[in-house]
């Protein structure tokens, strides 16, 4: 079961708010201002991540499709298309991955979509597997919602599987807030077939007469099938 969550992110201290709304339940968005010379403090520096050989990368200069592929595949997402991945990117408001110096391979990664003032969702936080458990994937999300947070964007989604709830917790995420409940379309159709059900049918009079003819009943029921949504152990 796939689950929507919400981010109530701690603020960075550089960020003023200039105006709020009232009613919070009917906008949630806050109009914010940012310094250019903001600096939010991480679980993860950015140094010390250098001194671990990593290097965090803000754009797809120099990501091999083929090897992000490969980390999605390694945390249970489907393979996909490069092409479909490549137009996903170029569609993407903010990206973050992590390469790894020894090898020049991805080994987290984290994308944001959205309309650039109100909303964003986060999407694919992803860590290889052989790197999980060392603090890559917070540091993706810190750095990822702070960029969304200083873009002025407050209203901050992502999709999780329960089991990963408690990694979004304490970045500020909430499952279902205020009764909320994320939906999503269903692309996948589940046909049932219903074959040689016996019909009848009335004569004029109002009697029942048994008919010889079998009719094939088809129930289609629509099921969210969907991995792209899902997320990772970080």
């Amino acid at each position: 079961m796939l689950r929507h969550a919400v981010a109530s992110p701690p603020i960075p201290s550089c960020i003023h708010f200039g105006r709020t709304f009232s009613n919070a339940r009917r906008d949630k968005s806050v109009a914010v201002s940012a310094q250019n010379s903001c600096t939010a403090s991480f679980t993860i520096s950015d140094r010390e991540l250098e001194s671990g050989g990593f290097t965090l990368r803000r754009t797809t200069s120099g990501l091999n499709l083929d090897h992000l592929n490969s980390v999605f595949v390694a945390v249970g997402f489907p393979r996909r298309d490069p092409e479909k991945i490549r137009v996903a990117l170029e569609h993407s408001s903010a990206l973050l991955w992590v390469e790894y110096a020894k090898t020049q391979r991805p080994v987290a990664f984290a994308r944001a979509t959205g309309d650039g003032v109100f909303n964003a969702i986060i999407w694919d936080v992803v860590v290889d597997p052989s790197f999980q458990g060392i603090g890559l994937g917070k540091a993706v999300m810190e750095r990822i919602v702070q960029e969304l947070l200083l873009k002025g964007i407050a209203n901050i989604a992502l999709y999780s599987e329960p089991r990963v709830l408690g990694f979004y917790r304490p970045l500020g995420f909430v499952a279902d807030p205020d009764g909320i409940r994320g939906m999503v379309y269903s692309t996948k159709r589940n046909k049932i077939s219903v074959e040689e059900m016996p019909i009848s049918l009335r004569d004029d009079d109002g009697k029942e007469q048994p008919h010889k003819a079998l009719h094939k009943v088809s129930i289609t029921q629509l099921i969210h099938d969907d991995n792209s949504i899902r997320a990772s152990e970080p």
